[in-house]
This record gives structure tokens, sequence and C-alpha cells, in this order.
């Protein structure tokens, strides 16, 4: 905590010429209604608030959450604090330490090359500048830095954090990458470790990237000038539906922690516009028209253009206790629509996958970023009041998705998977004429629980053995493995919520690839062909690498529930957020049910 500037003190005056001086005003006229009035107002200013806004702590000092503390840790003075602590019995496992070496590789790589620029190259050992200068990959290891117990490095980084200004650079600053990055990453860390010029900096971040909301329809622009608040669009004139949905879970925390309403009525504003759009079958169309806030076009994913904002339906309802009623229906006529019209089974292996579609027409295509879905379904199956049925089903989407994600790694030459895949179509002789129904998952499974539920598994959940050299149910559209997380993401929510030590195995199947092939001098690098060994490495190491791949694969192999799911919600850049409870303030101010 950086220490604050002492004031120089003005000599005190003597009670006598106190008394002389208010004596010779009350003696005045004029002057001693001004102090009868000074008075009345000091009286008012002081004692009012208690009585006027009773309760609401938004008038006092922000609300610290307790932290999480690792056995032996000794937090610095004052040491009159208490923190919560866990258990020394087997809260590490050499997996664990092994994930911790590797990112104290990468971490000490980038302080040591890169300084406080955004990102490292790992191959040339040389810094770049991508994401403003914010020293992106600084603040999206904070709170891996605290989870993994890292906390001299962890203290270490606050001084830069504190000296930071997100004003006096004249650049523009992508919305949503800054958001779930860099927002992200100073909320959880502030929440994780108490101090308190963490959530300054949230609050001046969140004040400056809130020019993007300004718009006719309320759905926010791609990048802000956070210096003048001039905006600008993105590649396409549209707006991607990920983008419009993926900034609730920040702002409403930094609400709650603020008392700031405007940071909760902007978001809401365009939760609000998604909930009163009417779509077809609970999905959300990929793009959005700015000005009018109407969809503009009719393609149905959970990859990049849609991907977070499904994410983000489930889990501000869950971050805020479960009090939200419009995100929770939206979620769950997502989930159904997705379950009903985005799932397939490929024709050899019987694979489980999620695609994308235009016009109803599926594209088979599937990318690394759909494989955070299981982890999903997951957890809305542990959190959520489901019907029966509905429970097992997302259960079984869960399971047969992330096994597929598993095998799209276990399948090839590094062991890691390619960014997209095509998988094979079924013959003409299965599509009764009509190619978007061939191999649809939900007919298949509607048929087996018809049938009495034969052999006792489902389709899509039976686990074939990987192929290293065999023919695959799909061809690789894009063979590079950029360093992503979402695998282990699924892997790690599925080993909580299921207690399934094969998720473990698998994952740590992952890190051994990763650690073998992407490693270089300097860190960790992207690589450009899963199928190529020896691997060709790109110089880049993304921020996500630090906040998100080693973070979950690190909690994946603690046998202590570090962030319990019960409490803690994970942002789309795996940075978690504690579950809070909207105050009755908060809520007559937002509309929240009482």
């Amino acid at each position: 905590m950086l220490p604050i500037a002492r004031q120089p003190q003005r000599p005190r005056a003597s009670s006598q010429s106190v008394a002389a001086q208010a004596k010779y005003l009350v003696g005045r006229p004029t002057l001693r209604w001004v102090v009868l009035g000074l008075v009345i107002i000091s009286t008012l200013w002081f004692l009012a608030p208690p009585f006027l806004f009773r309760d609401e702590r938004h008038f006092g000092p922000p609300h610290i959450v307790e932290p999480i503390v690792h056995p032996g840790y000794v937090r610095p003075q004052p040491t009159s604090e208490i923190r919560p602590s866990y258990p020394a019995s087997n809260l590490t496992s050499p997996r664990a330490e092994a994930v911790r070496e590797a990112f104290l590789h990468a971490y000490n790589g980038y302080t040591k090359y890169a300084g406080t620029y955004d990102e490292l190259r790992p191959i040339s050992g040389e810094k770049v500048n991508n994401f403003n200068g914010w020293a992106v990959t600084l603040i999206d290891a904070l709170d891996t830095l605290w989870i993994m117990g890292l906390h001299d490095q962890f203290h270490d980084a606050i001084p830069t954090v504190a000296q930071m200004s997100f004003l006096t650079q004249n650049k523009f600053a992508p919305f949503f990458e800054t958001v779930i990055r860099v927002l992200g990453g100073l909320l959880s860390a502030y929440a994780l470790s108490g101090e308190p010029v963490l959530l300054t900096r949230a609050d001046d971040l969140g004040k400056a990237l809130l020019p993007a909301f300004k718009t006719a329809s309320g759905l926010p622009m791609y990048s802000v000038n956070t210096a003048t608040g001039e905006t600008r669009r993105g590649w396409t004139s549209d707006v991607l539906w990920s983008e419009t949905m993926s900034c609730q879970m920040e702002y409403k925390y930094l609400a709650h922690l603020t008392g700031r309403v405007d940071y909760y009525h902007r978001v809401e504003r365009v939760t609000d516009l998604m909930h009163r759009t009417k779509v077809s079958d609970g999905l959300f169309p990929t793009t959005w028209i700015m000005e009018s806030g109407k969809p503009s076009n009719n393609k149905y994913s959970v990859g990049a253009y849609a991907d977070s904002a499904y994410e983000y339906l489930l889990k501000q309802y869950l971050l805020s206790s479960q009090s939200e009623p419009k995100a929770l229906e939206m979620y769950l006529k997502a989930a159904k629509g997705i379950i009903e019209n985005l799932f397939y089974l490929s024709p050899t292996r019987n694979l489980l996958y999620v695609t994308d579609t235009d016009r109803g027409t599926p594209s088979r295509t599937v990318e690394h970023l759909s494989c955070f879905l299981p982890g999903l379904f997951a957890l809305g199956a542990q959190n959520l009041q489901l019907p029966p049925a509905d429970r097992e089903l997302h259960q079984w989407a869960a399971q047969g998705l992330a096994y597929t994600c598993y095998i799209s790694y276990a399948d090839s030459a590094t062991g890691l998977g390619p960014e997209e895949m095509v998988m094979n179509a079924w013959p003409p002789s299965e599509s009764n004429g009509d190619p978007r129904y061939a191999g649809r998952w939900i007919d298949r499974v509607q048929a087996w629980i018809k049938d009495g539920r034969p052999g006792g598994v489902p389709p899509g959940l039976h686990e074939p053995a990987p192929t290293k050299t065999g023919p695959r149910d799909y061809r690789v559209k894009s063979s590079v493995y950029l360093l992503r997380p979402e695998t282990v993401e699924s892997f790690y929510l599925l080993w909580r919520t299921t207690g399934d030590e094969q998720w473990r195995d698998r994952g740590w199947e992952v890190f051994q690839a990763l650690n073998s092939h992407t490693r270089t001098t300097y860190g960790f690098a992207s690589i450009k062909d899963v199928d190529s060994v020896p691997t060709i490495k790109k110089d880049e190491m993304p921020s996500y690498f630090l906040a998100e791949t080693l973070k979950y694969l690190y909690l994946l192999f603690v046998d202590e529930e570090l962030i319990p799911l019960d409490r803690w919600v994970f942002n789309t850049e795996a940075h978690p957020l504690p579950v809070f409870e909207w105050t009755k303030w908060e809520k007559g101010q937002y509309g929240i049910p009482m």
C-alpha cells in the first residue's frame, strides 16, 4: 500500500482567542445568522447520513472481501488483521508444483525481458505493446500470483499498478478485451488481496471506458480513447454479440463496490435490450446493428462471435446471488436452443460436437473457443434448480463435448488441440433429404430414451480411443495452437462438479504436451501446427496464458478447492469475483426484485 503524504499542520489558536473571535462574530447581526446557518449545516452533515442511509455501505469505505491466503504466508503489517487460511495437508501436489514452476518461468521471463510492456515475445525475448501499454500481462497475472501463493511477486507488482494512469495515453483501448483482462484482473486481485489501490485503479478504468456506451442503442462501441472519450468502430460496422454481453460481471461488481449507479445502468441497458428482442429458440445472432440494436444476420454460434455472451448470462446471475431473473431466463432458453440446434454427432466415432449454423444449415466447424461450453453446462447443472431431465441432459452435454475437446488434443502429434476443425458429413442416406438434421444429437438422445436407454450410455458419451495415425472424423481447418485455455477450463469445472479423476489425468496430458512443445528460453509460445513435430513456434505469449491456461491447470491439480464455486465466479478471462448480494438501496436503484 502506498504511504499517504502527511500535510503540514497549522498552529492551533488558543482557547481565549477562539472565544474572543466567536463573541465578536455573534455580536454582529448579519454574521449571527451566518454562524447559525453553519451550525445547522454542520449538524445535518454529520448526523443525517446514519438516519437517511442506514445500513448502506456505499457512503462509507468500500467493502474489502476477505482474501484467500495460502499456508505459510505472512501478511505485511498490520499483523492484527485476521485472514482465512487453508489446511496444509494436500494443498499442493507434484502436478500443481510443476504448473507453478511453468507459471514462474513465463512470469519471470515477462518481468525480466518485457518489463511493464503488454506482452513478451517468447522466442526473441523482446517486448511489445499491443494493448495500449497498460502492462496487460502483469495485470492479467495478478490473481494467479495470489492463488499460487506467490505473494512476494504480487506485492512487487503493486507499485506499478499504483502509478498507472489510464488517461495519459491518447490511444484507443479495445473495450471488450480491456474489460475482461484489465478491469477484470484488477477487480479480482482486489477481491482476493484487499489491496485498496487495485480498486482505485479499477474505478479509474471503469469510468474511462464508459463513453463506449454512448450510442443510440446503448450497445458498446469497439474501442474508446480513454483520454478524450472518443470512440471508434472495429473491423466491422456491426457489433459482435460476444462483445455486447461480456461486460456485465465486471461493471456490476464494480457498481456494488463503489455505489456508482451508472456502472450498473449502462450494462443492464444492454441486457434489457437483449431480453426484449424476440429471438428464435433462445439463440442470439452473432452480429448486431449498432444504431438500432437489432440483429444483422441469421448466424448462430457459441464460438468467437458469441461465446462469452452465453457465458455471462449464467455467470452474472450466479455472481449476484441468483437475484436477476432476466439473465437466468435467457440462459435457460439459450441452453435449450444450443443443445437442440447446435449439437451434432460425428459419423464414425460418434463424437459429440457443437457447431454454428447459418439460416439453419450447420457448418460442422468446431472452434477451440467453443470448448468453454462443457464447463458452463456443468456449472449450471450444479448451481441451478433444474428439472431432473434437464439437469441430466446438461450433464450429458458437458461430458460428451468435453471428451471431444480432449480428443482434438489427444489425436494430434503434439498432444495439443487445433484452433478449428471441420467434422465429416453424414452420408446422404442418413439425412432424410435434409442435411440440417443429419446426426443431430437431440434426435439421437430422444430416440435412445424412447427405446429404454439401451447400453446405459447416451449417444455421444461412449468415449472412443484417440488415434494418432488412423482416420479421424474431421479435418483440421486451422492447425495453430494459441496457448488457449478453454479445454482445460472445462476439465477443471468438470473435475470440481463431478469428482471424476479422469479429467485431472487428461489435464495432465495437456500440460505435459504444453511443457514439451511450447516452452522456450524466455517463456511459452504459440505453435503453428499441432500435427508437426518438432514444432514451429510463433513469437507470441498472450496474456491469457498466465491468466487462464496455467491458472486452470493449477486449480485442477491442487486438492483443496481454493476458489469454491459456490462463493466465486470466474469471468471469461478466468478472473474470480466473489458472489455478493445487492443491498436494499441497490435493488431500489436498479429495479432488482426484492
